[in-house]
């Protein structure tokens, strides 16, 4: 009998595409159509990237060296500029050759877990999640593994949780501080005492650290290979200019780890994409060897956006939400309002909910079943502060009308 095939790999067909990038593509289209649609979708800043930068850009094009191949793992300049921006940041001392520039913070995220799991290996992944960790480890043929938090905890997971998690087929913990999509920020004690928990069962930490500069309040950013040395040699850190230099076009981002590791990646780099380009690189490497004054002016405005969601949000009955301490997200429970009858029809799920109100509110959210934990969604907050009002208005008002 003859072996049915199908047009797609099962590898890729097994891939959804990025909910966020789906939700804002369908606000702007409809935006586009004329209708006044507000968007919570994107994780993007509303600001554009300061004039340094852009003028460092305009120069490398002028620049015959970087109409050329440059080497697949980055600019040696950026490389060692990353280096130094890292110890400046977070105290962490590494050097270039731990270094790869990678095409944007995804690639980054795809690469580790590429290098790092075989088939069947386990990856311990706090949930909420962001759309592309799942999507990456089981690409590289990796298992996740969600420890879920909810709003008790402020989306907290504890040691308590991963142990209960880990198995003989665990090889890595995924760690991001602060949350997206939840905006949790972890303590330093909290991050030491998860960081120990690794390095006591052997396991490798991948930690995202591309919101280091967007905390708020009392809180802190802590890098973990910093806060627990011994973990060094078997970490990966993951960052890039997206969110602090209002970037995320730019395309740059970089993996710092082990030297062995940093090489396997850049070797499948090599084959992928080889070097990022050359603009965008000279780009970012005004923007790490600036100063932190451009994402100091953003995060005052961010700070001031979201205690006004934080505080719209909660005042609508059935809206749970945490203060978020980090990056630029809420995350709002609406659970209580699933089932309930609004504008003729029941939503049971956060899904049908979120089209309900971009129908009938013209407001485009991200509901929680993108992020592994249904009956919730996530809103941006970084977009201007006319829109932030008006679009938690309109949800407020319609789900007012829930019954």
């Amino acid at each position: 009998m003859e072996r049915m095939s199908t047009r797609i790999s099962a590898r890729i067909a097994a891939i959804s595409e990025s909910a966020t990038l789906a939700v804002d593509a369908k606000a702007k289209a409809l935006k586009a159509a004329g209708r006044p649609v507000i968007g919570f979708g994107a994780g993007e800043p509303d600001f554009p990237t300061p004039d340094y930068i852009v003028e460092a850009a305009v120069e490398a094009c002028r620049t015959p060296r970087f109409h050329k191949y440059t080497p697949a793992g980055g600019l040696p300049e950026l490389k060692a500029a990353v280096a130094e921006k890292t110890r400046r940041d977070s105290g962490y001392e590494v050097e270039a050759s731990q270094v790869l520039i990678t095409n944007g913070g995804k690639q980054a995220v795809y690469e580790a877990f590429a290098a790092l799991l075989d088939p069947g290996d386990e990856v311990i992944v706090p949930t909420p999640y962001w759309t592309t960790y799942p999507e990456s480890i089981k690409l590289a043929g990796g298992v996740p593994v969600d420890v879920v938090a909810d709003e008790t905890t402020g989306y907290l997971v504890g040691v308590d949780q991963l142990e209960a998690a880990r198995t003989d087929r665990t090889k890595v913990l995924l760690f991001v501080s602060p949350s997206n999509p939840t905006g949790a920020v972890y303590s330093r004690a909290q991050v030491a005492e998860i960081g120990r928990w690794a390095a006591d069962h052997g396991l490798w930490v991948v930690t995202d650290e591309i919101y280091e500069h967007l905390v708020y309040g009392s809180a802190e950013f802590s890098s973990m290979p910093v806060v627990v040395p011994e973990l060094a040699d078997r970490t990966l850190v993951l960052n890039g200019v997206a969110k602090t230099y209002a970037m995320t076009g730019w395309r740059v981002g970089w993996m710092i780890g082990p030297k062995d590791v940093v090489k396997a990646a850049t070797n499948l780099q090599s084959h992928a994409t080889s070097n990022v380009a050359n603009v965008s690189q000279a780009a970012a490497l005004a923007a790490v060897s600036g100063d932190l004054s451009a994402v100091a002016r953003m995060r005052e405005a961010f700070d001031r956006r979201r205690q006004t969601m934080v505080r719209l949000l909660n005042d609508i009955p059935g809206v749970v939400c945490p203060e978020p301490e980090g990056a630029f997200y809420a995350y709002p429970s609406v659970k209580a309002l699933l089932g309930k009858e609004l504008r003729g029809k029941r939503p049971q799920t956060s899904v049908e909910l979120a089209a309900l109100i971009l129908e009938e509110a013209e407001v485009a959210l991200v509901p929680g079943e993108a992020f592994g934990t249904p009956g919730y969604f996530r809103l941006s907050y970084a977009l201007g502060d006319e829109d932030l009002a008006e679009g938690v208005g309109r949800v407020a008002k319609l789900l007012s009308e829930a019954h």
